[in-house]
């Protein structure tokens, strides 16, 4: 015997492509932001209080991490790295594609002077 399965009514459907559209949106618009924002100097080396150390050396002491460990840390952190990496670029390519070429140049502009 055959089941078969009710497919969302059109309402639902308007319903979830509209949140899945604001996710994406959101997530997309939370990435300029932070891009815009000044978020690359979160990366850069800073005076940090006491305590507070985020570098991999220091966990490794602190924690008396194996050199496996400290090598599976460091791979962990550089996914995330290139995770974040690929949803800017990913925001950024979307964003273009919105853009008229004027407004890409100027758009262009604005992240080369950004990265400064």
């Amino acid at each position: 015997m055959a089941t078969t399965v009710a497919l969302p009514r059109p309402a639902e459907r308007t319903a979830i492509v509209t949140l899945l559209l604001v996710f994406l949106c959101g997530m997309v618009a939370g990435a300029v932001v932070m891009s815009i924002s000044g978020h690359a100097s979160l990366h850069k080396t800073r005076a940090v209080p006491s305590g507070y150390s985020l570098s991999v050396d220091e966990w490794k002491s602190t924690l008396d991490l194996t050199d496996e460990q400290t090598a599976e840390l460091t791979s962990i952190l550089d996914d995330f790295a290139h995770y974040y990496d690929n949803v800017l670029a990913d925001g950024n390519s979307r964003i273009l594609q919105i853009l008229k070429p004027a407004q890409r140049i100027k758009f262009e502009q604005m992240m080369k002077d950004h990265k400064r």
